[in-house]
């Protein structure tokens, strides 16, 4: 099981590439032709990010039961 300083780690981790597909997905925006396929690609993957982001944090809170 990981620690809760891990989890923090990891969450840093994906919020950073959360943030870095952000910025890249409005760049490819900004483009006269932008690649919308690309665009999809990251899109997707940056709900990913959201989706295990949002799974880390609800490990962090804790367990109100135990």
């Amino acid at each position: 099981m990981e620690t809760e300083s891990q989890i923090r780690a990891r969450l840093a981790e994906l919020e950073a590439e959360h943030r870095a597909l952000d910025s890249a997905i409005g760049v490819m925006h900004e483009q006269s032709s932008p690649d919308l396929f690309a665009i999809q690609r990251l899109k997707k993957r940056k709900l990913q990010l959201k989706d295990s982001i949002q799974r880390l944090r609800s490990r962090l809170i804790p367990d109100l039961n135990a």
